[in-house]
């Protein structure tokens, strides 16, 4: 796969591949504050367009306090990916602990007029140690 998006998952021909960075400009450890950016791309292998409907996501703390996301779109759009294309954004993630992990789906409706969910991958959250 793709070493620049170390997470994917494949949901009939939608490939969904992650990347994650730490933030630490936009983190604040003192308050209980660390923040994560993430990129998406959606890959279509299928052959009809696909669009984003919602998004789904579960995120969990390293404590194990899980929390629910959803919504309409990403990023305010609802985009439509052709054939043999893809889709980028990049969108973040605070959490009160240094560590974390995200995974969530995306309903999607197809040129025929179908549904269906695709999966995106379960992510880790990792600040790296802060030097003492």
């Amino acid at each position: 796969m793709n070493p620049l998006f170390p997470f994917h998952a494949v949901t009939r021909d939608i490939t969904v591949h992650v990347a994650v960075t730490f933030l630490p400009e936009q983190s604040e450890p003192d308050r209980g504050r660390w923040f994560w950016a993430y990129h998406i791309r959606i890959e279509n292998q299928g052959a009809q367009p696909v669009q984003l409907l919602t998004r789904s996501w579960t995120i969990t703390d390293g404590r194990g306090v899980q929390s629910r996301v959803q919504g309409e779109g990403v990023v305010g759009e609802q985009p439509v990916v052709q054939p043999g294309k893809s889709y980028d954004y990049v969108s973040g993630c605070p959490l009160a602990t240094p560590t974390g992990a995200m995974q969530g789906s995306y309903h999607m409706i197809g040129a025929n007029g179908e549904t269906f969910d695709v999966a995106i991958p379960r992510f880790a959250l990792i600040a790296p140690a802060v030097a003492e």
